[in-house]
C-alpha cells in the first residue's frame, strides 16, 4: 500500500510566471490594502536609512567639533526615525497579515466551491486525502507569501536599491569595491535554484502521500482492527514517513545554503570596505563617518538580500503548491449545463434510454446499446451480477456520467437539455453505501429538503420505520451523530437515508439496494412502506434479492452490459432463462438455510 502514493511528482519551471500572475490576481480585490501597506513600508524603509547617515555626521563634524548641541540633535533625530519606523512597521505587519489572510480565505473558497462542482469521473481517479492536501497543505504553504513575502519583497527591494543610490552618491569608487561580492552570491543563487525547486516540489508530492495514506486508514480502521493489520500499517506508515522526513531534511540543507552564503558576502564586503577605504582614509573624501556610514548601509544592503533569497526559496516551494492548486482549479466539470439549458419545472416520469452505450475508460464498454422505456409510475427492477452494469445505468438516469453513444430523455427531454439541479431535484437517489454527514439526525433528514418541518421530518422517519430508533436515542431527532454516522449501525444508517429521499419528494425515484443492510423484520416492514411510497413515481430499484421486487412493473436482467430479458416476475419465470436460473439459486439458498 506505502508504495501506491505517488500523487504527481512532475517538475516545473522555476518561476512560473502565469501563476505568479494567477496569485497576484487574489490581492486585487484588496488593492487598497496593499497600496497603504506599501505606502507604511516605503516610509519604515526611509526612516530606516537615515541612521548610517547620522552616524556619519556625528562622527566627521559634531565630535570632532566637540558641538554637543549636534550630537543631541542628531540624538533626538535617530530616535525619531526609529519611532516612527517602529509604528509604520507594526501598522504595515498588520494590514499585509490581514490582506493576505483574506486572499487565503478567498482562494479556499474558491478551492471548495471547484471541488463540489466536479464530476463523478474526477473522484473516481482521485483520493479524498489528496484532495484535502491540495485546499489545506498546500494553500497553507501560501499563507508566508500572501501575509509577508509579497509586501517584504517589496519593503526589501527598496532598501537594497536606496542603500545602493546612497551608497554610491557618499563614495563611487568604495561603492563599487563593496558591490565586488555580488557576482559570488549570484552564482550560489543560480547554481542552487533548479536543486531546490525540485526539492521543495518532491517535499509536497511525499506529504500529499502520507495524508492520503493516514485518510485510507483512519476510514478503514475497523477493516486494519479486523484482520490485525496494525504492524504491518505501522511498518509502511514508517516508510511513508521518513520519505516524507528525508524529503523535508533535504530540502531545509539547501533551504538554508542561503543564510551561510549571505553572512560571507556580508562579512568579505566589510573586509573590503576597511581594507580600502582605509588606503583611502584622508584621501579623496573618504573619512572614519564615511567608513562606519558605509559599513551601516552594507549591513542594510545584504539583510535586504538574505531576505530576498529566503523569499526566493518560499517562492519556489510556492510555485510547487500553486502548480497542485492551479491544476485543481483548472479542472472542469464533465457533466456541465449547456448553453441555453432549461428548468425541468414539473416531472412526470416518463423516462427513456435510446441506444445508450458507456465507458468509464473509454476502452472497455459497460453499457452496450441499452434501450427501453418506462411510463409514469411504473417500477423498474434491475437485477444481474455484480458489475453487470446495473448501477450504471441509473447513474447515467440521475446524469452523474454522460453517455458515450445514445441518449436518455425524461418527458421526451434529453436530459443534457435541461439544468443539473431542476434534474436532480426531481430524482431521489438512495445509493449502496448510505452516507451520514455529522451532525443531528434530524439535519441528516433534511438535508434534501433544508425547509422542511419537523412534522414532515417525523412523517417520513415513521413510513420508514425509523422513527422508533431515533426516540430512544439521548436526545431523539437532535442526537448527534458523528462523522459517516459512526454512532449509527448500519441498517440506521440505511433508514435514515432512506428518509432523507423521502422528504425530498422526487418525481424519479432510484434504490440502490435500498434494504441490503437492514434485519428481515424491518425489511418486511420497510417493503411495504416502499410499496406505498413507490406509488405514483417512477422508480428504479436495483435489488440482489428477489423476493424484494417481485412486484415490480417490469424486471431488467442486466448481463455484461445489456439487458437480456424484460418482463414481470412470472414472465420471466415462465421462460426460464437467466432470470428464472437465479431466482432458483436463490430460492433453494433460502430453503437450504430455514
Amino acid at each position: 500500500m506505502a508504495g501506491e502514493y505517488n500523487d504527481d511528482e512532475k517538475q516545473i519551471a522555476a518561476i512560473n510566471k502565469s501563476y505568479v500572475k494567477r496569485l497576484a490576481r487574489y490581492l486585487v480585490p484588496y488593492k487598497k490594502q496593499v497600496v497603504a501597506t506599501i505606502v507604511f513600508m516605503f516610509i519604515a524603509t526611509m526612516t530606516n536609512l537615515i541612521g548610517p547617515f547620522l552616524l556619519e555626521k556625528a562622527i566627521d563634524v559634531h565630535i570632532p567639533e566637540k558641538n554637543v548641541a549636534g550630537l543631541t540633535v542628531i540624538a533626538a533625530l535617530y530616535v525619531i526615525a526609529l519611532v516612527v519606523s517602529y509604528v509604520c512597521n507594526r501598522k504595515k505587519i498588520r494590514i499585509a497579515n490581514k490582506t493576505g489572510q483574506m486572499a487565503i480565505y478567498d482562494m479556499r473558497v474558491e478551492l471548495f466551491n471547484k471541488v463540489q462542482d466536479l464530476s463523478f469521473s474526477f473522484f473516481d481517479s482521485r483520493s479524498a486525502g489528496g484532495i484535502m492536501v491540495r485546499i489545506v497543505n498546500d494553500v497553507d504553504t501560501l499563507n508566508n507569501m500572501f501575509t509577508n513575502g509579497i509586501v517584504n519583497v517589496i519593503t526589501e527591494l527598496s532598501m537594497v536599491v536606496v542603500a545602493a543610490v546612497v551608497m554610491f552618491t557618499i563614495h563611487p569608487k568604495l561603492a563599487l569595491m563593496t558591490f565586488t561580492i555580488i557576482p559570488f552570491f549570484m552564482l550560489v543563487l543560480f547554481m542552487t535554484r533548479n536543486i531546490i525547486r525540485r526539492q521543495w516540489h518532491l517535499v509536497r508530492a511525499k506529504i500529499s502521500n502520507l495524508n492520503s495514506y493516514i485518510h485510507e486508514c483512519i476510514s478503514g480502521m475497523k477493516v486494519i482492527q479486523a484482520y490485525v493489520r496494525q504492524r504491518e500499517n505501522r511498518r509502511e506508515y514508517h516508510v511513508v514517513i521518513k520519505d516524507v522526513f528525508d524529503s523535508w531534511m533535504e530540502a531545509m540543507k539547501l533551504h538554508v545554503a542561503f543564510g551561510p552564503a549571505v553572512e560571507i558576502a556580508t562579512v568579505l564586503g566589510t573586509i573590503l570596505i576597511f581594507w580600502y577605504g582605509a588606503r583611502l582614509l584622508s584621501v579623496d573624501g573618504v573619512t572614519v563617518g564615511i567608513l562606519v556610514a558605509f559599513t551601516g548601509y552594507l549591513k542594510r544592503f545584504w539583510h535586504p538580500v538574505t531576505v530576498l533569497s529566503q523569499f526566493y526559496n518560499q517562492l519556489l516551494v510556492a510555485m510547487a503548491s500553486s502548480e497542485r492548486i492551479f491544476e485543481l482549479m483548472d479542472q472542469e466539470p464533465q457533466i456541465v449545463n449547456v448553453q441555453g439549458a432549461k428548468d425541468f419545472m414539473d416531472i412526470e416520469g416518463h423516462v427513456e434510454f435510446s441506444k445508450v452505450s458507456f465507458s468509464y475508460d473509454k476502452e472497455k464498454e459497460v453499457l452496450k446499446n441499452i434501450n427501453f422505456k418506462v411510463e409514469p409510475g411504473e417500477t423498474i427492477a434491475l437485477v444481474g451480477a455484480t458489475g453487470s452494469g446495473k448501477t450504471t445505468i441509473v447513474n447515467l438516469l440521475a446524469r452523474f456520467y454522460e453517455p458515450v453513444e445514445g441518449k436518455v430523455l425524461i418527458d421526451g427531454e434529453d436530459i443534457r437539455d435541461v439544468t443539473l439541479e431542476s434534474l436532480r431535484r426531481g430524482i431521489g437517489v438512495m445509493f449502496q453505501e448510505p452516507f451520514i454527514f455529522s451532525g443531528t439526525v434530524k439535519d441528516n433528514i433534511k438535508y434534501g429538503k433544508m425547509d422542511a418541518t419537523d412534522g414532515e421530518v417525523i412523517r417520513v422517519a415513521k413510513i420508514v420505520n425509523a422513527h422508533s430508533f431515533i426516540v430512544k436515542m439521548e436526545d431523539g431527532y437532535d442526537t448527534i451523530v458523528n462523522e459517516r454516522g459512526s454512532r449509527l449501525s448500519i441498517g440506521q444508517r440505511q433508514l435514515i437515508a432512506f428518509a432523507r429521499v423521502l422528504l425530498a419528494n422526487p418525481r424519479i425515484l432510484i434504490l440502490d439496494e435500498a434494504t441490503a443492510s437492514i434485519d428481515t423484520h424491518t425489511e418486511i416492514l420497510l417493503q411495504k412502506a416502499i410499496d406505498k411510497v413507490l406509488k405514483g413515481r417512477t422508480s428504479f430499484v436495483i435489488a440482489h434479492r428477489l423476493s424484494t421486487i417481485r412486484n415490480a412493473s417490469r424486471i431488467f436482467m442486466v448481463k455484461s452490459g445489456e439487458i437480456i430479458e424484460s418482463g414481470t416476475h412470472d414472465e420471466l419465470i415462465d421462460i426460464k432463462g437467466e432470470y428464472n436460473k437465479l431466482y432458483d439459486v436463490q430460492h433453494r439458498y433460502l430453503k437450504a438455510i430455514v
